[in-house]
């Protein structure tokens, strides 16, 4: 059986015996908060539990590395949406220790690529689209300064309005420790 037949049946009985009823809850985030974090497995249940949230309390907006690649693109305009549309008042921006991010090189996953059966005419093809698969494809050193460049970028947007608080953190994905990269109007005293 493949994964998604297992995903339907499951859901079958999750809908029939009404479990869906723990989830309930608004499109509004109860804490009026978005947070930006990495797409990283061990995330997925340790960091809304690591900041004492329920489901419901927060829009978190998922990518590798959490990272904003464009100011105009998708990431930006999730965040934008949370603030304007549904009452967002708070953006974190969350990376976390052990990121597959962190050290990532456009040569060594475009080798990857190649070993899938993309041919180097499609490659060239994006070059001469003027697409920079170089620096598409790189990653970051340090998840500090990877999470400090994403809080920068959402404090200068120009469509970010005055009174938004912008937080920038990173997460420990064993013990779920949280630590301040920058914190708005907040004490710099969690844990390393």
């Amino acid at each position: 059986m493949s994964i998604i037949s297992e995903i339907m049946e499951h859901n079958q009985t999750f809908v029939k015996d009404e479990v869906y009823r723990d989830f309930e809850t608004t499109k509004f985030p109860n804490k009026k908060m978005v947070i930006l974090t990495c797409m990283d497995t061990r995330l997925t249940e340790l960091l809304p539990k690591a900041m004492g949230f329920c489901n419901g309390d927060a829009k978190i907006i998922k990518n590798a590395g959490a990272l904003i690649s464009h100011p105009f693109g998708s990431v930006m305009r999730s965040i934008l949406v949370a603030i304007y549309e549904l009452g967002a008042e708070e953006v974190c921006v969350i990376g976390h220790k052990d990121c597959g991010m962190s050290g990532l090189r456009h040569d060594s996953f475009l080798d990857k690529v190649k070993e899938k059966g993309i041919d180097q005419d499609q490659l060239e093809f994006l070059k001469s689209a003027g697409i920079d698969l170089e620096k598409w494809l790189t990653g970051f050193d340090r998840v500090e300064d990877s999470v400090a460049h994403s809080v920068a970028l959402i404090k200068n947007h120009p469509l970010l309005p005055e009174g938004i608080k912008v937080h920038g953190l990173v997460i420990d994905p064993h013990t779920g420790g949280l630590a301040a990269v920058e914190m708005h109007d907040a004490v710099k005293t969690l844990q390393p």
